[in-house]
């Protein structure tokens, strides 16, 4: 008898491939924005909603969505007009929606820390069929937004003054990314954890940019990474009975150093390649670094 056919882990399965696809489709542009940390911040306000959700009986996945989603639209509210005293708001937002979520858990009926272990670091087993027709709509939308607006957010990731010139509305599709953010972070919290997922939007998308520099290559191979390394963590957690948000974290990360260091040598071979054919020495030519003010080209 194999994994499959248990259905608890074919659920597991079909919830991981969906979070491997959407985290690094949102984590692409929340990197080329230089919020990185945002999904982690959003993950601490979902808390709130997993508790509203156990203390009310409702399903803690859409209550924790429609809670992470207002904290997105606060964040950028803030982000937009908090200037100086921004940072301090954000902090209150993000501690005050983790201690909210630890405290409705443990008031409401049921509630326990096992729930709130679950919802943090991810759990295979306490995946439901709910859950999975939940994060199959949300990912839907996930995939709507980040594929069919993908020259829009580009845009406005890129330069935001450059593309309220052009004529977008930039407010909007900024409020647009901070909602699919939000709506990310729910649909990875069933297997990733909402401690975690910030992770998985990031590391695959640093992975896919040691090997490409063109935006459309750099989606494709970050959605190849998230896709592995989630299916690789659900099936090693079944085997060796291991946290699955951690692993499928640390499986990132791995990828991320192999692909650094299969990138480094490539890079050299590239500029003794030009140094060449300009006819410089090879040992006076810069080498092909990353600059942290260069960002994924198109």
């Amino acid at each position: 008898m194999t994994f499959l056919d248990y259905a608890f882990m074919q659920r597991a399965l079909l919830a991981a491939v969906l979070v491997g696809i959407t985290a690094p489709a949102v984590g692409i542009y929340l990197v080329q924005r230089r919020q990185a940390l945002m999904g982690d911040g959003i993950g601490h306000v979902a808390m709130t909603g997993v508790g509203l959700g156990f203390l009310l009986s409702w399903s803690p996945v859409w209550m924790a969505t429609a809670v992470s989603v207002l904290g997105a639209v606060l964040m950028e509210l803030i982000r937009w007009y908090g200037k100086t005293r921004g940072d301090i708001a954000l902090a209150m937002l993000f501690y005050g929606g983790m201690a909210g979520g630890v405290m409705l858990i443990n008031l409401a009926p049921g509630g326990s820390n096992t729930n709130l272990m679950s919802y943090l670091f991810g759990s295979l087993t306490t995946v439901s069929q709910e859950d999975v027709t939940a994060i199959c709509v949300l990912a839907a939308f996930v995939l709507l937004v980040t594929l069919g607006l993908r020259r829009q957010l580009f845009a406005v990731s890129q330069d935001e003054e450059f593309a309220r010139v052009t004529g977008l509305p930039v407010r909007a599709l900024n409020l647009l990314t901070a909602v699919t953010a939000a709506v990310t972070v729910t649909v990875a919290m069933r297997i990733v954890g909402l401690l975690l997922v910030s992770a998985l939007m990031v590391v695959p998308v640093a992975a896919a940019q040691q090997l490409s520099r063109s935006f459309a290559a750099t989606f494709a191979i970050a959605v190849a990474i998230g896709v592995s390394v989630t299916i690789g963590g659900t099936v090693t957690t079944y085997y060796r009975n291991v946290p699955p948000g951690a692993t499928i974290v640390l499986l990132a990360i791995g990828a991320f150093i192999l692909l650094t260091a299969l990138a480094t040598p490539l890079a050299r071979r590239r500029a003794r390649a030009a140094a060449q054919e300009t006819g410089d020495p090879a040992e006076c030519t810069i080498p092909a670094t990353r600059s942290p003010e260069r960002k994924v080209g198109v």
